[in-house]
């Protein structure tokens, strides 16, 4: 459906949008470390469609009400599908990466996106790319390079369906800035929850098998549902209210809580040498997040934050 539908407008509440980031990160890893207990037990697509399902039925049932028509209506309907696509193929992939890795390492190159999405805005969205995003590039490269080392323990197929993901979540995230100026979050929100539960769930019949699920694993089936959809809808609502340079470093809390989780429950704690990966990553990000924008009208600004998210 393409009918025209104008964005939420953006409001500079800086301290409201660090609190929403808190809490979408605390839910993405969350969503994570429930996802890798699920796998370990359940296959990796019915895990999937079942955490889209449930993030669609949740909008059906709690935003429709709610939004209405405004939670369909769309103008640029293609991109907006295949920014949909581009998250529900980017879960599977995140999920059988975590099914061979800790949720920390995972998490850590997961996070190379965002600086792909700075240097490719250049020759995609013809925005300026300085020398501070180039710089954040190597940084980010080489804190990749000393998690997924040779030798380092991590299972090679593990490796390179996260950076399936990455490249998949730098389409998503492209897109996202893109379309941040005609569509709405909601809508946003149900064409990804309904094209992953669609995507997934054709194949449920043939998928839906295993033991019967006890009743701690029907709560975190069901958290998976409700931490995608309202961690997606804190992360998006985030950069309404402050700027990304003042939300984007913070969405580096992500490796925070996915390394407490990992730990807590899996026992996983990072070796030194792929924890000072990790860090090299979190600073490439920063750098991205707070490169030089002087001469910039801030609807120049706005226009380029959009959103940077995880597709997972």
């Amino acid at each position: 459906m393409s009918i025209a539908a104008s964005p939420a407008p953006l409001t500079h509440q800086p301290l409201r949008g660090l609190v929403l980031i808190l809490g979408a990160t605390l839910l993405f890893a969350y969503n994570d470390t429930t996802n890798k207990l699920l796998i370990t037990e359940y296959n990796v697509p019915m895990v999937t469609a079942i955490r889209y399902i449930g993030h669609c039925l949740l909008m059906l049932a709690i935003v429709a009400p709610l939004h209405g028509r405004e939670m369909v209506r769309t103008q640029r309907t293609g991109l907006v599908l295949l920014r949909a696509g581009s998250l529900a193929f980017g879960s599977f992939l995140v999920s059988l990466a975590l099914q061979r890795m800790p949720v920390a390492e995972t998490t850590a190159i997961v996070y190379l996106c965002p600086v792909l999405v700075v240097l490719l805005s250049g020759p995609i969205l013809k925005e300026k790319v300085g020398p501070a995003a180039w710089i954040a590039a190597l940084v980010g490269f080489s804190g990749v390079l000393l998690i997924a080392r040779p030798g380092g323990g991590l299972d090679p197929w593990g490796v390179a369906f996260v950076l399936g993901n990455v490249v998949l979540a730098t389409a998503y995230n492209l897109l996202s800035r893109v379309l941040a100026h005609t569509e709405r979050t909601m809508a946003m929100l149900f064409y990804s929850a309904l094209i992953g539960a669609i995507a997934f769930g054709i194949f449920l019949p043939w998928t839906l098998h295993g033991a019967a699920p006890t009743p701690l694993q029907v709560v975190l089936f069901i958290g998976l549902g409700v931490s995608a959809w309202l961690g997606h809808y804190l992360f998006t609502q985030s950069y309404r209210y402050a700027p990304a340079a003042l939300v984007a470093p913070m969405t580096y809390m992500h490796l925070v809580w996915a390394g407490i989780l990992g730990w807590l429950v899996f026992g996983h704690a990072p070796e030194p040498i792929a924890l000072a990966g990790m860090v090299l990553v979190a600073c490439a990000g920063i750098i991205s997040a707070i490169r030089p924008r002087r001469g910039k009208r801030p609807a120049q600004l706005a226009a380029e934050d959009g959103t940077t998210e995880r597709a997972g």
